[in-house]
């Protein structure tokens, strides 16, 4: 899986297809992503104790990296992910403009 924590990715398809997230958190063995904004639930939350509150709260739920594809932070387009060397390490590099992402 390519994508990693902090990037920015847009959605390809599903109900939130078009819309733009920073990526929260990736689960590499599951191949599924959690992207602020998108696939957002409901849940029905109860308080544990009298300080908290309880109710209904929104939450972003897992989507599948498949979905969504990586945007490039210099040309600003959905991009593919090339990889080159770098003082001897892996980079990934937008196949478009070849900045570095």
């Amino acid at each position: 899986m390519e994508i990693r924590r902090d990037d920015t990715v847009i959605v390809l398809s599903g109900k939130d297809k078009g819309k733009k997230g920073k990526v929260l958190k990736a689960f590499p063995k599951e191949s599924k992503l959690i992207v602020s904004g998108v696939n957002v639930a409901s849940r029905h939350r109860k308080p544990r104790s009298q300080q908290e509150e309880g109710g209904i709260v929104k939450m972003e739920t897992p989507i599948y990296a498949c979905k969504v594809q990586i945007v490039c932070p210099k040309c600003g387009k959905a991009v593919r992910v090339g990889h080159t060397e770098k003082d001897g390490k892996s980079v990934r590099v937008c196949r478009k403009c070849g900045a570095e992402l």
